[in-house]
């Protein structure tokens, strides 16, 4: 691999806060949108499906752009990383790997982000590139800022559908992250099982497998059976929404 490419959201960093913040403006204690994003997540729904329950008219941009006019905008510090994320990036980095993180968010989002001077090539966010993942226009931006072959790049992620699927159908090498609840939830689904090269548990993994052809074979053999009972197939290959 000669490019690593990083999401950003539950990836590099936590979504506690963002969604606390959401419920302090909403006026509901953070537990209860928590809930309601768990939920989301589990019928493999949008996440932001879970104001629209608690507002049903919510016109989510609106909203947002009405926090920032109140001074209660998006915030982002280093509280807000995962611990592994400046030890992983920094060892990809002095590996010869060219970094880069690039996942949905606001310019605003990127500001901070680049703020923080993770040890990354590249930082940038969907609304700076006026594409969102899972537009196949996002990862064809993507490509161009890789410096590399689709084959040579790698995409860590949690998401399966804004991340997995379509990096994987942009010809690159894929890891799935188990972090976050869309990372946790959907580990074992035999979509995410299949379409993963990679299936890691935290960041500072990646470095084992610059120059890796293949998945871990003893990772292969201790993979769940993909084969679930019909009945679960169903139900959950349409919960996740897969665009593969």
């Amino acid at each position: 691999m000669e490019t690593i490419v990083l999401d950003i959201g539950e990836t590099l960093v936590r979504d506690d806060r963002h969604w606390a913040s959401w419920a302090n403006w909403l006026g509901v204690p953070p537990h209860t949108l928590s809930a309601l994003v768990g939920a989301a997540v589990a019928q493999g729904r949008e996440a932001t499906d879970a104001l629209r329950v608690l507002r049903p008219d919510m016109d989510v941009e609106e909203a947002y752009r009405a926090r920032v006019a109140a001074g209660r905008g998006e915030h982002l510090d280093e509280s807000d990383l995962y611990q592994d994320v400046r030890p992983a990036l920094g060892e990809l980095r002095a590996a010869g790997i060219r970094v880069v993180v690039a996942g949905n968010g606001t310019v605003r989002a990127g500001e901070l982000l680049r703020g923080l001077d993770l040890p990354a090539d590249l930082v940038v966010t969907s609304d700076e590139w006026g594409a969102r993942k899972p537009d196949p226009e996002f990862f064809a931006r993507l490509a161009e800022a890789a410096g590399a072959a689709p084959e040579a790049t790698l995409y860590v992620g949690d998401h399966p559908a804004e991340d997995l699927f379509p990096a994987a159908a942009a010809g690159m090498r894929t890891a799935h992250l188990r972090r976050g609840p869309y990372g946790h939830w959907w580990a074992e689904h035999p979509d995410v099982v299949e379409t993963a090269d990679f299936r890691i548990d935290a960041l500072t993994e990646l470095a084992g497998l610059v120059g890796s052809a293949a998945p871990d074979a003893a990772d292969a053999a201790d993979a769940p059976d993909a084969s679930p009972g019909e009945e679960d197939k169903v139900v959950r290959r349409g919960g996740l929404r897969s665009v593969r």
